[in-house]
């Protein structure tokens, strides 16, 4: 059966965290494709949407998204994911993976594309009152001085 370890990263936190899925769980990512948006709750991250951006299979070969299908093909790349040329103009047949999620796929990469808002408009209301408070305190210190 499929055993994933997804790597999720948070591009406004700078974050990334490691969820591995087994079994029943990974079921829902088989045949998803490179790119496309799935709910989070399928990564234990409930009420946000993440974006699947690659991955490797069970040998190492990197998925790329020009690529249809779950297979493994032999490509002459020129750059991209899966070739960085030393020189302008190099070109290589690499081996790389399609970008379908099959059986064989070990690793698959995301990114969180939309957040539940509710916890950060509870931060924002917090960040609001400290600062509002300090004003308050600064300019009661300098009538204080004046009097004495």
């Amino acid at each position: 059966m499929a055993k994933f370890k997804i790597i999720i990263s948070d591009p406004e936190e700078g974050k990334s965290k490691v969820v591995e899925l087994e079994e029943a769980r990974a079921t829902p990512l088989i045949g998803r494709r490179i790119g496309e948006i799935i709910d989070g709750s399928v990564v234990d991250l409930p009420g946000q949407k993440v974006q699947i951006t690659g991955g490797s299979d069970k040998d190492g070969f990197p998925m790329r998204p020009s690529v249809h299908g779950g297979v493994r093909r032999r490509i002459i790349l020129s750059g991209g994911t899966g070739f960085n040329p030393q020189h302008e103009g190099l070109r290589k047949r690499k081996t790389i993976r399609g970008n379908v999620v099959t059986d064989e796929i070990v690793q698959i990469n995301m990114k969180i594309v939309e957040k539940t808002k509710k916890p950060k408009e509870a931060k924002k209301t917090k960040e609001k009152k400290e600062p509002a408070e300090k004003n308050v305190e600064k300019t009661t210190t300098p009538t204080a001085n004046t009097t004495a």
